[in-house]
């Protein structure tokens, strides 16, 4: 049996899951982050998985998303990589909100996503050393070359398009995986793509574990790779997801 609440931690409504009878007891924590034009109700199979598991699962709405979407969805495909830079710098408020009510098992903060939710704890795990294990669903860790194709944050037709495209992805350079290589390989990591996906190609995960194993930094490192499949989530990457937490946190 597991219990679920929508809650707000550090001002952020959250979907917040747990086994039945542990709301208030310190849990491993795995803080989810869904992707881009989805919510955290959406991804609450994560949330029912992990909570099945053992875990408290925390899914928070990212920026213009869910509970916080103002229905402008035409300005929101402009805003892709700053909604990422928002998701990134609200996890520390959020991280402390979840601490102080005493609810993370001290050495057992997860956190996990998918497609912009995977670039989201790719980022955190490059810059938040207190995040014991990162799982990245078809994410990308490579953000500001992949900016120039995916959701690109301006009309590369319109003067000045090079200047206005710096000083929005700028700010993420330090956030990405490629840059953090040793910062990753001190703790677990779990990446899974679709090897067809026609959003956040492949690539992009293929590139990270062969950037880790080149350094010889992979001792940490598993990945999970599926044929034929696209841009989405199947059970296996969400079985797989949960095993690899369950396993690093010690629950059968």
């Amino acid at each position: 049996m597991i219990e679920v609440y929508t809650e707000r931690f550090a001002g952020i409504e959250t979907l917040h899951a747990v086994p039945a009878g542990m709301k208030t007891a310190a849990l491993p924590t795995v803080v989810f982050y869904h992707g881009f034009s989805s919510s955290k109700t959406v991804y609450s199979y994560f949330a029912v998985a992990l909570a099945q598991a053992g875990f408290r699962a925390i899914l928070p709405d990212a920026p213009q998303h869910g509970a916080r979407f103002d229905g402008d969805a035409a300005v929101r495909v402009q805003q892709f990589w700053q909604i990422l830079q928002q998701n990134l710098s609200e996890f520390a408020p959020l991280s402390a909100a979840l601490r102080e009510a005493g609810l993370i098992q001290p050495g057992q903060l997860y956190v996990a996503g998918a497609s912009l939710g995977g670039m989201t704890a790719l980022g955190l795990m490059s810059t938040h050393p207190e995040i014991d294990a990162v799982a990245s669903l078809m994410g990308s860790g490579y953000y500001t070359s992949l900016a120039r194709s995916l959701f690109p944050p301006v009309d590369w037709n319109r003067p000045g398009a090079r200047a206005e495209f710096e000083a929005i992805v700028a700010p993420l350079a330090r956030f990405e995986a490629v840059r953090n290589l040793e910062r990753l390989a001190h703790r677990p990591l779990f990446l899974w793509h679709g090897e067809a996906d026609d959003v956040v190609p492949a690539t992009e995960s293929f590139s990270l574990q062969l950037a880790l194993q080149t350094a010889g930094l992979a001792e940490n490192l598993r990945w999970q790779w599926e044929a034929g499949v696209k841009h989405r989530i199947t059970p296996a990457a969400l079985d797989g997801c949960v095993a690899f937490f369950s396993r690093i946190a010690g629950i059968n």
